[in-house]
C-alpha cells in the first residue's frame, strides 16, 4: 500500500505538549483515498530531527511529506512556501544547541521552495472555515532546519513531494500564554486531513493528464 508520511515535533522550550505531534499522531494509520498515513514524532534538536526525518523516508518511500510544527503566536494553519539555508536559533534546542547564522547545508542552495500544493491546500481550509494562509517565512529554528533539509533530501526524488505546515497553540497551551492565538486539536486534524487530500487529488490529477509534477 502507497503511503503518506507526516511529522509533528516533541515538546521544546519548557512546553509540556507540543500541538503538531498531539495532532500528528491520530492520524497514524488512518487511511485516505487508499493511502495509508503514517506518523512519526521529531526530536526539536538540529541535526537529530533531519537525521530521523530522512531515515523514514528512505524507509517508508512515501508519496507525500508533511512536516508540522508548532508556531506559538500566529491565529491560522501556516503552509510554508520557503525554506532558506540557515540555522539562526533564538532560543536552544532540546539538547542545548543554539546555532547562530549557521548554513543547514554547507553546500546547498540558499532556499528550496515547497512542491506542495499549498494554495490550493490553503483554499480547501478556508473553505471549510479553518484559518489558513500561506506562509513566507519558516523561520529559522529547527522548523526551517527540517523543512530544507527534508526538500535537500527530496531534491534528487521529484516523485516524492514535501513541504512544511506550522499550526497554533493549543488553547491549554494559549491558556500560560495570555493573549496568544490557539487553534482546537480536532479543528488542526481536520485541516490536515483536508490538506493530505488536496495534495494526493492534485498528484492524481497531474499524473492522469500527464502534466508535470514538479
Amino acid at each position: 500500500m502507497q503511503k503518506v508520511l507526516i511529522t509533528g515535533f516533541e515538546p521544546f522550550d519548557g512546553e509540556r505538549v507540543n500541538p503538531s505531534w498531539e495532532v500528528v499522531r491520530q492520524l497514524n494509520d488512518m487511511q485516505l483515498a487508499g493511502i495509508r498515513v503514517v506518523a512519526r514524532q521529531l526530536p526539536c534538536v538540529f541535526g537529530a530531527a533531519r537525521d530521523v526525518l530522512n531515515a523514514a523516508i528512505d524507509e517508508i518511500e512515501p508519496l507525500l511529506v508533511l512536516a508540522i510544527g508548532q508556531a506559538g503566536g500566529r491565529s491560522d494553519i501556516s503552509l510554508e512556501r520557503v525554506a532558506i539555508n540557515v540555522d539562526d536559533a533564538r532560543i536552544p534546542d532540546n539538547l542545548g544547541q543554539q546555532p547562530i547564522d549557521e548554513p543547514i547545508v554547507a553546500d546547498g542552495p540558499a532556499a528550496y521552495f515547497s512542491s506542495l500544493p499549498i494554495k490550493a491546500m490553503a483554499t480547501a481550509m478556508r473553505e471549510a472555515g479553518i484559518p489558513a494562509s500561506v506562509s513566507q517565512t519558516a523561520g529559522t529554528f529547527v522548523c526551517n532546519h527540517v523543512m530544507y533539509g527534508l526538500l535537500h533530501h527530496l531534491h534528487h526524488r521529484p516523485q516524492i513531494k514535501g513541504g512544511f505546515i506550522h499550526i497554533p497553540y493549543l488553547p491549554e497551551q494559549a491558556a500560560s500564554h495570555p493573549g496568544a492565538p490557539s487553534m482546537a486539536a480536532g479543528t488542526v486534524l481536520f485541516a490536515l486531513e483536508l490538506a493530505i487530500s488536496i495534495a494526493l487529488q492534485v498528484e492524481h490529477d497531474l499524473k492522469i493528464g500527464g502534466g508535470a509534477t514538479h
